[in-house]
Order: structure tokens, then sequence, then C-alpha cells
């Protein structure tokens, strides 16, 4: 019995019990939530991590990207990012990796990891592709359902899966002609293999298919916007609204199938659109957990995209959103470093826990309330502990050490705190 099959039977499971618990929820509605489509716990039968939920009422979640390519292939440095992704928060972890040993990679996440494992199927089912017959467009329907059946089996937790983007949406695409027209790497696999063929998305056409296998790991279903805009210019378009409409029907089937759907929003998109674009989701697609990359407000923050994406994903996080994929500052670059994975991680989460404070996420102000206090009591250690990076903020303070100890070396002798202070006990 899945986890959408026990809530529906009004069975508490323990997986429930433990999110709950740690959300500070009530179990009963956690269970009906994920009986109705607007929470899930993503953990597949096979792994033995933490579950993790996402969705209404819940905390705001953060996924952090890794893997490798052609140009760069590490799998010790790989492991270092899952580790310090670990240490520094991240809630789930994604494997985009495309070059070297794929297999090895993943199987060292699903090993290691103690959080919740997503891959990209059509990234594995390509490079195969490649290598046996040398096209992408040669990749058989077969070729691709057994890796999404691999991944399943491997105990991978949930799978970005392109499955809005049909023969329908690619002819709005081309009578639109975007600035950008595909920039999702799965959307443009997809659409080469499409147009050479002459044929539907096989992840549309063989939804059935594809609700079964998740149906029996228990994998929950990433449904990717495969036209997510890739420039501001680009954001809530015909072409991106076509396949949202798609992804909210899909949403609605697996539902009734008994599996776990997470919806994928936009890259691109400015700051006045950004609330418009959440609410325009949770409309169309039930109100369903929504996972966003960024949003990234500007086009131009190269080499601090992570900072776009942060204030991108504090308003979408606030308006509703669930999940947000973290962006690293060396997105549109080249590979991330462990440092920039580090850095994505820390931008990420200070926007969740901002989304978090608006939504009145319970425990969330508790924070910033008990910095306030050891603010007010010139409490370093205390101050230290609870930032996103006290190593950092530790070797900051060493960097230009105050002659005082109480105070910080910017205000000195004119700590505002402590005048105030003095002034008010009329020292």
């Amino acid at each position: 019995m899945n986890k959408i099959e026990a809530a529906r039977k009004g069975i508490i499971t323990e997986e429930v019990r433990e999110v709950a618990a740690f959300e500070s929820i009530d179990a009963e509605r956690l269970s009906k939530d994920i009986a109705d489509g607007f929470t899930v716990i993503t953990r597949n039968i096979n792994h033995n991590i933490k579950p993790l939920g996402i969705g209404r009422g819940l905390s705001t979640k953060i996924n952090a990207n890794i893997g490798t390519s052609k140009d760069h292939i590490s799998v010790e440095e790989e492991r270092m990012k899952l580790e310090m992704i670990i240490k520094y928060g991240a809630d789930a972890v994604m494997d985009l990796s495309t070059g070297g040993p794929l297999k090895e990679l993943r199987r060292t996440l699903t090993e290691k990891s103690p959080i919740s494992i997503g891959t990209v199927p059509i990234y594995e089912a390509v490079v195969m592709a490649v290598e046996k017959y040398g096209s992408i467009t040669k990749m058989t329907v077969d070729d691709l359902f057994d890796v999404i059946e691999a991944h399943g089996l491997e105990s991978v937790d949930f799978i970005t899966v392109h499955c809005g983007l049909t023969r329908n949406a690619i002819e709005h695409l081309k009578a639109q002609r975007r600035k950008l027209d595909v920039v999702s790497r799965g959307g443009a696999f997809l659409l080469e293999w499409m147009i050479y063929n002459d044929k539907e998305n096989p992840l549309y056409e063989n939804y059935d298919r594809l609700l079964e296998i998740a149906k029996k790991y228990d994998m929950t279903l990433s449904l990717g916007d495969g036209l997510r805009p890739g420039c501001i210019e680009d954001a809530t378009d015909r072409a991106q609204v076509e396949e949202l409409l798609t992804l909210g029907k899909l949403q609605k089937t697996a539902l009734e199938a008994g599996v776990q759907v997470i919806i994928e929003g936009p890259g691109h998109v400015p700051l006045n659109q950004v609330e418009m674009n959440i609410k325009l989701q949770k409309k169309l697609c039930n109100n369903a957990p929504f996972y966003v990359l960024g949003p990234l407000v500007t086009d131009i923050a190269m080499g601090y995209d992570h900072i776009a994406a942060a204030i991108g994903g504090a308003i979408a996080g606030a308006a509703g959103a669930d999940f947000l994929c973290y962006v690293t500052p060396s997105e549109h670059i080249r590979l991330p470093s462990v440092d920039d994975c580090i850095e994505g991680v820390i931008a990420s989460k200070i926007a969740a826990h901002a989304a978090d404070i608006c939504k009145e996420v319970p425990g969330a102000l508790a924070k910033d309330q008990l910095m306030a206090k050891y603010r007010k009591g010139l409490d370093w250690k205390g101050q230290i502990s609870m930032s996103f990076n006290p190593e950092k903020v530790e070797k900051m303070r060493e960097h230009i050490p105050p002659k005082e100890k109480e105070v910080c070396s910017m205000c000195a002798d004119f700590c505002a705190i402590k005048t105030v202070e003095r002034a008010l006990a009329g020292r």
C-alpha cells in the first residue's frame, strides 16, 4: 500500500507521523492533504531515509543539484558536494550527471545520502542512446522506460519527467518564436526526438506506463517544465501556460492512479510576475506542490545568479511555492564547484526561511526572535549559532577583531545597543 492509498483509507502511517511531528502540524490533516494531492512525502519504498514532506502548510524545502558533465568528471568531488549540501541544510539532492560512470554516481547518492534523491532519467537515456546508436534521435521508448524503471529500483525518491511538452505545445512554440526557445535540457532532448521522429512525446503518450512504474516504487513524479522561460521576456507566455494546462491534467490523472506529483515551475520571471505565476500554477494544477527553479528575476546576474534566484525564491515561497531549487553563482557559466554549491544552498535557505516567516510556518519566526535576543544581550556565541554559516561568521569576526569582545569592529565603542542601554539606564 503506497502513501496515497493509505491516506485514502484513513491510515496514519509512521511516515506521516514523522513528518507531522517535524513540521509541528496535525497528522490527520497531513494525511488528508496527501490523499488530496496538496502534499507529497518523497521516499521510495526501497530507500531508508528520513521522509521529506513538501506541500501545503509545511516549511519551504530546498533542493540542491549536483552531477558531472563530459567536461568534468570526478566521483570524489560529487561526494564532497553531497557532504557539503547536507551540512548546510539542503532537504533534497538531484543528480544531473551526463558524463562518466552514471550508475556509480547514482549509487553513491543512494548509499551516502540521508536526504531525498531526485534524478532526470532522460539524461541517462540520452547518454546511452548516443553511446549505443550515435544519436539522441535513435533512442527508443523502451530505452527511456528501462532507465526510469532502473531509477525506481535503485531507490530514487522523485524523478523529473517532462510529460507536458506535447506536439501541440511545440506548435505554439514555433508560432510564437520566443527570444530563447527552450532552455530545459530535458525538454530540448525530447523536442529534438519528437521533431526528428515526427512522434508524440513518449512520456505523454505512455503516461499510464510511467504511472505504473512510479506507483510500484512509490516514487514521486516531478512534472518538469520543458517550456520554462529562459529569459524574463519569455515569462508567462502562451507556450509556458499551454504546458502548465497539460501538467494540471496529468497531475489529476496521476492522483486518481495513486501516484504523488509535484509540478515544476518557471526559471526566469520578472519580479512583478512571480506571485502571479505561483497563483496561476496552484489554480491550474489543483493546488499540487510547486517546485520552482529560482525564479531568477533578472537575466544579467551572471556570477551572482544565486542572489537573483534568492530574491525570486523568497517571493515565490511567500506566495505559496513549496520547493525551491537552488541556483549557484556559476549558473549559466560552468559546472558548480563545492564552494558554489555551499553558496547556492545558503542563498536558497535564506529565501525559504524568509518565505516561511510570511507563511507563518510553525517555528519560523522563533529563530529570528532568538537572534534578536542574542543581539540585545551582545551574545556572540548565540548569534553565530543562529547563522546559516557559523564558520564563515566566525572567520569574518576574527579577520578584524574588536578591541572589546562584546561588540563588533564596525561600531566599536559607538555600539548602538550599548549606547541605548547606557542611556536608558541613566548611566
